[in-house]
């Protein structure tokens, strides 16, 4: 069977996790040392050797026993292979060859990384996704009690839980509902790991990659739509626009002269233009007669020529200037 590619090793951000009977190394080492040493007084002083051999050993026996365990660590005991308790924060002590620390669970928030590749959507599209999961342990015992490796279980739950939400989901709304999504695998894994004494507080999805070809055609159909909404804009207000006309054209029906007013004023307005020629219906040339035309023809003209005649006078200077200069 080939190998599968669509589920990569997951990676953990993971303090370092301590061996069982770990910690409270001075406490250990006083604890060997003073029985010790009073074993060797009491050699010297009762000039018998099983003194400082019955030291020795209480030294060994009570260097195993005090323990420490930090803030944010549970010491998962057992005796004589039974579950007894849970130990820390702080100092506690174990019955040496009798009590065994099974494992020392961290309980700050862990982040995971895990990721899904070559994955097929709802619609037969491969897509790789990449996310991060934010989890704590709650219940120290069934992390220690219920399954074997408890941060390899909850990596391994995240990537079947995104393989199976990819699977049910099309790629538009894998795109587009990111939040849903990661609710959704949140409270999947969330589901799957609680009986394993863990917490999971949120998902959050880095990125969805789709194949270059599709991008492209996603992008090409992205363009269409904008050109689709812009020729429909311009058709809004093609329309309005006719209203408008159509409402002007009432008004100038009922009201000639209003009609004729605005007839001279784009008749005026054409004519200022430097070197502008304009072509009259003749209509207008009706409406408002031959003289009407040249009357407005000579106004145009004349505001012309004042344009080009302030252009070409000299700058007047302020009042006493030309007085000083003369």
């Amino acid at each position: 069977m080939p190998p599968r590619t669509d589920l990569v090793p997951a990676t953990q951000n993971l303090p370092t996790r301590r061996a069982s009977g770990g910690g409270g190394n001075f406490l250990a080492t006083l604890a060997m040392v003073v029985p010790t040493a009073l074993g060797a007084a009491a050699t010297v002083a009762l000039h018998t050797p099983f003194a400082i051999i019955a030291g020795a050993a209480v030294g060994l026996v009570g260097a195993m026993s005090p323990k420490i365990a930090r803030q944010w660590e549970r010491a998962v005991v057992l005796r004589m292979g039974r579950y007894v308790g849970l130990k820390g924060p702080g100092v506690f002590t174990v019955i040496p060859f009798v009590d065994n620390i099974a494992a020392w669970i961290d309980q700050r928030t862990v982040t995971t990384s895990f990721a899904a590749e070559q994955t097929l959507t709802a619609d037969t599209v491969p897509v790789n996704v990449d996310a991060v999961l934010f989890w704590t342990v709650h219940d120290p015992e069934k992390a220690a009690l219920e399954v074997q490796d408890y941060v390899q279980a909850v990596s391994w739950a995240a990537q079947t839980a995104l393989r199976d939400i990819i699977g049910r989901t099309s790629l538009t709304e894998l795109l587009r509902g990111r939040e849903r999504i990661e609710a959704e695998l949140q409270a999947l894994i969330d589901v799957r790991s609680t009986p394993w004494g863990v917490t999971v507080h949120s998902v959050e999805m880095r990125d969805v990659v789709i194949p270059t070809v599709l991008q492209d055609a996603m992008s090409r159909e992205a363009q269409a739509a904008r050109e689709k909404q812009a020729r429909i804009i311009l058709g809004q207000a093609e329309v309005e626009i006719a209203q408008l006309f159509a409402q002007a054209s009432v008004a100038y029906a009922d009201n000639p002269t209003a009609l004729q007013l605005r007839q001279m004023n784009i008749l005026y307005e054409g004519l200022k233009q430097k070197g502008g020629m304009m072509v009259i219906p003749s209509s207008i040339v009706d409406s408002m007669g031959p003289s009407g035309v040249m009357s407005v023809t000579a106004l145009a003209r004349q505001q012309e020529r004042q344009a080009a005649d302030d252009e070409a006078a000299p700058p007047k200077l302020p009042p006493g200037e030309d007085e000083r200069f003369g």
